[in-house]
Order: C-alpha cells, then sequence, then structure tokens
C-alpha cells in the first residue's frame, strides 16, 4: 500500500482517536473503542475515503504501534496520547526501570526548570526506555535536548508509572527534582 496514503491515515486517526472524535461525529468510550463502521462513516463525512483495509494496514504497519484493533476486530483505539476528556484508558500500573528519557526542544526548557514536566492537553506525561526515541521525539519540536527522568526514585517516594502497550511509559508528571537534562553522552 501506498507509504503516503498510510501516513495521511495514520495522521487522521491519531486527531480523531486522540484528540478531536467530534470533528467527525464519532464516539469514543472510556476506553477510546470507537467503532470503525462508525469510523468510516464519520471520515466520508468529512471527504477522507477510508476502508478496512487501510485501517487494518495502517494499525499493522505503523511502528509506533499507535493503534490497537478490539479482538473482534470490530472497534479500533489509539494506545495513548488522548487529549479528549471521555477517554480515560485503564492502564496498568508497573514499576519503572531506573531511568525513562524524555525528548524535547530547547525553546522548553525554561518551562521544564520551572514546572517539572506536565501532560499539557495530554492526560499523561510521555517517557521513553529509549534514549534514540527520545531524541526522535524532540527533533520534532526543534533543536532536541535529552532529559533522563529518575524513574525508579519517583517510583519509590510515590509516583505512579504505567507501560501502555506499544512501549510508551506514561506518569501524571515528572517534578524538577527527578530531571536530568543535557546530552546523552554527559547523562
Amino acid at each position: 500500500m501506498d507509504t503516503k496514503r498510510l501516513n495521511e491515515t495514520s495522521k487522521f486517526l491519531s486527531y480523531v482517536l486522540r484528540h478531536e472524535p467530534q470533528a467527525i461525529g464519532l464516539q469514543l468510550d472510556c476506553e477510546g473503542w470507537a467503532s470503525i463502521e462508525s469510523l468510516i462513516a464519520g471520515a466520508a463525512r468529512d471527504g477522507r475515503a477510508l476502508d478496512i483495509a487501510l485501517i487494518r494496514a495502517v494499525v499493522s504497519s505503523s511502528d509506533k504501534k499507535r493503534f490497537s484493533l478490539s479482538d473482534d476486530g470490530l472497534s479500533i483505539r489509539a494506545v495513548q496520547g488522548h487529549s479528549t476528556a471521555s477517554v480515560n484508558l485503564q492502564h496498568v500500573e508497573k514499576e519503572p526501570p531506573e531511568f525513562l528519557y524524555h525528548g524535547t526542544a530547547t525553546r522548553f526548557l525554561q518551562s521544564i526548570r520551572q514546572q517539572g514536566l506536565i501532560p499539557g492537553a495530554r492526560h499523561h506525561v510521555h517517557l521513553s526506555q529509549e534514549i534514540a526515541t527520545a531524541i526522535a521525539v524532540g527533533q520534532r519540536y526543534g533543536k532536541p535536548v535529552l532529559l533522563k527522568i529518575e524513574a525508579r526514585r519517583m517510583h519509590q517516594q510515590g509516583f505512579t508509572f504505567f507501560h501502555a502497550e506499544n512501549g510508551v511509559w506514561l506518569t501524571a508528571q515528572v517534578p524538577t527534582p527527578f530531571i536530568r537534562e543535557g546530552e546523552p553522552d554527559n547523562l
């Protein structure tokens, strides 16, 4: 299948399944599930041609595993990254590794130094176990900076961590005392 079409469809699915389901008249349940039939119909009303084969191709080809299909294949959801108030995924709490990483851009450092990491419009702060992944995320927003998070120490002090289906680590916030900033070699 055409890579450009897969990427465009993935972006559209992220938009409606994470942030604005109402943009196409789509209803998500509290776990973020939407009927694929309703998704296809809503997309058609918005002038987008989706079908089950394209949706399955996007789900299976996503290297970040952003979406999952229900066991019966009739529903789809974004695995994490929601900003819509109607969704409250029940992730499984898990003890994190000693360190996790967060990629950001230099232009956000002043705010992070003052507030720590906060979820903004999303429900959670997103962290990675992989340095390369965190740096790639930071590059999307400008000159990247790697933040090393003392995740195990946070957990020992009562902070809750979740591990999403796609490998992303989630937490409500990261206070500044748990954040080290710098280059990968200096952390």
